[in-house]
């Protein structure tokens, strides 16, 4: 039995064998655009009949546009181009029926015709030159017919029947270009020339026609032109004259009227003057009566404005008491109720402040007996772990201090007055004598107080216990 592996490599190899096989079929398969065709051959020979009936075979085929399945190592492939190639042809100088030496241009374009015939002609005879051979062979055989058609027509001709010329260049080559599978789409003469000015002397007696047509032309315009500007000089002349004519007399007629109006506004000028003058008469009369009835008017008026003068003062003097009692009065009331306020809050700021600062001190002596109590607690733990040496060590260092305790009373004192006493000893014997005595006691105050006895510590010093044998010794 096969392996897993052997089956999978077995598996492999012939999916990519396949996939070759497929792919070389694919690349026989060949395809060509609308402008071209293929021409297969290689393969067997096929029968074929000409337009004039005559039966062949070929070696060949076609498919134009398409595609088509190419027999591997059998057939092969050539590709022929169907599109249009345009000829620009330009003829050397060419003799004309009359004798005159002419160069002639002209375009046109051709192609393989779609005919089977034709494009198997094509095939035949340009497959392996291609566009430039079609190109080339076309250029050569329509110059030869121009030169030809150029011949048989003189220069007027064919300078003024230009269709006709191309006309003749395509039936004459058409046959031709059949034979070879071409056809003509289009030919068109664009230009003649000559070198011997023959051509510009055929056309002298019409340009100097024309110039002289005109100049006459012009100078019948010219004519025209000077007689109705005379015309209308006159014209203008007159009608200027006219018109001087109608302004004078609208002048005149104007002065006359302008007089007319003058006088007649002069007569009611006077008329106005004297009713002015009536008017303002009686208008001053009229005002000095209307003043007078104003002035009795005026003293009304004043009567009964100082009366009402008399009633605002009243009232202005009732209500500026009144309003400044009722000021005093708001303004008591508020100065009160200001101060209770004040004193209110000033109240509840102390009981507040006392009360914060009561919250502050319970903290206070909160933190002060935490402290201590944790001091006394670590002082206990301390003590558990002295020895009697340490302790008689704390006393002894105590010793001092109890030493200038009992002298300092004696360094605050300024004088001190000495009398000898009765046994005649001296004051200042007695003085030190005091202190001796009272340093003396102190071992005796010390383990009354703390309970440890000073002269037994000293014996149980090293020192002395060494001393104290020696002694005994």
């Amino acid at each position: 039995m096969l392996s897993t592996v052997n089956l999978l490599i077995i598996i492999g190899v012939v999916v990519v064998l396949a996939a070759l096989f497929i792919i070389a079929l694919a690349k026989q398969y060949r395809k060509v655009g609308p402008n071209e065709v293929l021409i297969i051959s290689g393969g067997r020979m096929r029968k074929v009949t000409d337009p004039d009936g005559t039966v062949r075979k070929i070696g060949y085929r076609m498919s134009v546009g398409g595609g088509t399945f190419v027999k591997p190592f059998i057939e092969q492939v050539q590709v022929l181009p169907l599109e249009i190639y345009t000829l620009n042809i330009k003829t050397p100088e060419v003799l004309t029926s009359q004798g005159v030496h002419i160069i002639a241009e002209a375009t046109a374009q051709v192609k393989i015709s779609s005919e089977e015939n034709s494009v198997r002609q094509a095939a035949e005879q340009f497959l392996s030159s291609g566009g430039q051979g079609i190109k080339d062979v076309s250029y050569s055989v329509l110059e030869g017919y121009m030169r030809a058609v150029l011949g048989a027509m003189t220069v007027e001709e064919v300078y003024q029947n230009r269709e006709q010329f191309s006309a003749k260049v395509i039936q004459n080559s058409q046959k031709d270009f059949a034979r070879m599978g071409l056809e003509i789409l289009s030919f068109a003469l664009k230009d003649i020339s000559d070198t011997q000015g023959y051509l510009a002397a055929l056309g002298q007696p019409q340009i100097a026609q024309v110039k002289m047509n005109a100049a006459i032309a012009q100078a019948e315009t010219d004519k025209e032109a000077s007689i109705k500007a005379a015309q209308a000089r006159k014209d203008g002349d007159i009608a200027k004259l006219k018109a001087e004519v109608e302004i004078a007399r609208a002048n005149r007629d104007f002065e006359s009227q302008r007089a007319q109006f003058q006088a007649d506004i002069n007569q009611k000028r006077a008329v106005a003057d004297f009713s002015y003058d009536l008017e303002k008469f009686r208008l001053s009369q009229q005002i000095k009566k209307e003043e007078s009835q104003v002035k009795l008017i005026e003293k009304q008026q004043a009567i009964k404005i100082e009366e009402l003068e008399i009633l605002r003062k009243e009232k202005e003097l009732d209500s500026s008491i009144k309003k400044a009692a009722d000021a005093k009065k708001y303004q008591s009331q508020a100065e009160a109720e200001a101060e209770s306020f004040r004193i209110e809050a000033e109240a509840k700021a102390k009981v507040e402040a006392q009360k914060l600062e009561g919250m502050a001190e319970a903290e206070l002596i909160k933190a002060k007996g935490a402290a201590e109590a944790e001091a006394m607690k670590q002082k206990a733990e301390s003590w558990k772990d002295y020895n009697e040496a340490a302790v008689y060590k704390m006393v002894i260092d105590a010793l001092p201090e109890l030493a200038r305790a009992v002298s300092e009373p004696l360094s605050r004192i300024d004088k001190i007055v000495m009398v000898g006493g009765s046994d005649g000893s001296v004051g200042i014997s007695k003085l030190t004598e005091q202190v001796a005595q009272v340093l003396a006691q102190l071992p005796t105050v010390v383990e009354s107080l703390s309970g440890v006895d000073l002269k037994k510590l000293l014996e149980k010093l090293p020192g002395q216990k060494s001393e104290n044998k020696s002694s005994k010794n």
